[in-house]
């Protein structure tokens, strides 16, 4: 990526919706703008795990706003993502279809250790380089992360439903700071991070980091009150927690370094990190200027120069469940060989392709990853182990969409219903049925008598060309191509095995 590219991340989270623009210069990014609106989403969601429309019309006004700003990005250089109020919704997809189409941008809901690795990445980012170990907490709007790690590498990654918007909502909801309000609150918070004891023991870092959102927000006021700057120590946040409780109720509360859009959340927020100061004994923690943005921002510089964290971590899940490595990359080569002449006639742009590229080796790589559990039913585990893994550098989405490819490389179609609507997902999958069908024998296939491509002035056709002498020669794989080509027919899509000289097998 060259010097003066400009980069932006989205973070869709529970309070804030967040847009970082930051200019490359040497290997870092500096900041050219950013832009906050508190949406409160995370408030939209109710006990069944509903986000209300309301809350959903404030996300799209606000993402209308960031997409004014992001006109003439490219897709690559644009990740939008979203946090745990939209991990937690049931209908995140009536918000997130037309959220896309406003923003202009897909949107990635990332898991919470994601989301974990992404905050230390920004935090670490804009601190000095040190082979300090760090803790690095992070209180978000539903969750909160929890980071230990060294230098540039997180070593424990952990999210807990737990964080400012929940907490106020639950314990300070008529919007009264008093001191059993603040007991119960903080009782809870334990509850929940006490496992975190195990995780983080004090002995295990040297400086902790707190991120983004209520920590900045506690920093702030007590700096305001004269304590020193970027600094938090259990003796101030027991002076703010005098003042909340003097002040009676958000309405009265007039503290200076208190904006506005902070004081509905800050009694929930302080609470939780009341506890965790208590928890993990804390002496001072230090404000971070780094967070999940920048973490999101770093990481899209690496995928742009090819130190993409997805392909070693799509390695080490193959390595786990012991994939046949020379087998993967046998349908992995076919698989691509195949994908490139049908994506070169679709007109789709060379970065989509590549993208689209990348994510069919990964499947391919990781096709067999369920034969651990069952020889039978291997694309079905296979797809669960994608659904329910939490692989750094991917979103649920991502992940999601691996899934299906395993789980639709072999067997009948219908169980893929959704996703055939999809041209860009029907070229994978065509591609990738069509490698494990010609590596079936486990040795590397002849693809110079055959060849895939799309049917001129057809939008749904594919077409299978084989030269006579080739179907003649592996009679076996021929009947395999004739018997795929009868499971496309009960789709809206067509596969042909169509000889040279055109004859329609």
């Amino acid at each position: 990526m060259k010097n003066g590219q400009l980069l932006a991340a989205i973070d869709l989270g529970s309070n804030s919706f967040r847009l970082e623009i930051g200019l490359l210069e040497h290997g870092h990014i500096r900041r050219v703008e950013y832009l906050k609106e508190t949406v409160r989403q995370g408030n939209g969601l109710d006990a069944e795990r509903m986000l209300s429309k309301e809350a959903m019309e404030r996300g799209w006004d606000c993402l209308a706003r960031f997409s004014e700003r992001l006109s003439g990005f490219g897709p690559q250089f644009v990740r939008a993502v979203a946090t745990q109020t939209l991990r937690e919704a049931k209908n995140r997809e009536d918000f997130l279809v037309p959220a896309e189409k406003i923003l202009g941008f897909p949107i990635e809901v990332i898991s919470g250790r994601e989301e974990a690795r992404l905050i230390y990445s920004g935090v670490v980012n804009l601190l000095p380089q040190s082979e300090e170990k760090r803790l690095v907490i992070d209180i978000g709007g539903r969750s909160t992360e929890l980071i230990l790690g060294k230098g540039f590498k997180p070593q424990t990654m952990e999210s807990y439903r737990v964080g400012s918007v929940k907490w106020s909502m639950k314990y300070f909801a008529d919007g009264q700071f008093t001191p059993m309000a603040f007991e119960w609150a903080e009782v809870a918070a334990k509850a929940v991070l006490d496992e975190a004891l195990a995780l983080y023991p004090r002995d295990c870092w040297n400086i902790a980091y707190g991120s983004s959102g209520t920590i900045g927000a506690v920093a702030d006021v007590l700096q305001s009150g004269g304590w020193p700057s970027e600094q938090i120590t259990r003796e101030g946040l027991d002076w703010l927690k005098e003042k909340l409780i003097k002040a009676g109720q958000v309405d009265t509360l007039k503290l200076e370094g208190v904006k506005e859009d902070r004081k509905p959340v800050i009694g929930g927020g302080l609470s939780v990190l009341c506890a965790l100061f208590d928890l993990m004994q804390i002496d001072t923690m230090h404000a971070a200027q780094g967070a999940l943005r920048h973490g999101v921002l770093y990481d899209l510089l690496q995928r742009e120069e090819n130190t993409d964290l997805r392909s070693g971590m799509v390695l080490a899940l193959g390595n786990r469940f012991a994939v046949d490595t020379a087998q993967a990359e046998r349908v992995q080569r076919t698989a691509s060989q195949l994908f490139k002449t049908v994506i070169d006639q679709s007109g789709i742009d060379l970065v989509a392709s590549n993208r689209l590229g990348k994510k069919l080796n990964w499947a391919a790589h990781l096709l067999e990853i369920g034969t651990r559990i069952s020889h039978s039913d291997f694309h079905k585990h296979g797809a669960y182990i994608l659904d329910n893994a939490d692989l750094p550098g991917f979103s649920m989405s991502e992940l999601h969409r691996l899934s299906q490819l395993i789980l639709g490389h072999r067997g009948k179609l219908k169980k893929l219903e959704l996703e055939l609507k999809n041209p860009e997902f029907v070229i994978q999958l065509i591609s990738l049925r069509l490698a494990a069908i010609l590596c079936h024998a486990r040795r590397d296939p002849d693809l110079k008598g055959i060849s895939l491509r799309k049917v001129d002035n057809s939008e749904t056709g594919f077409a299978i060309h084989c030269k006579k002498s080739w179907l003649q020669h592996w009679p076996q794989s021929a009947h395999l191509l004739r018997e795929e080509c009868i499971a496309w027919q009960k789709t809206p899509w067509q596969l042909d095995l169509i000889e040279n000289n055109g004859k329609t097998l």
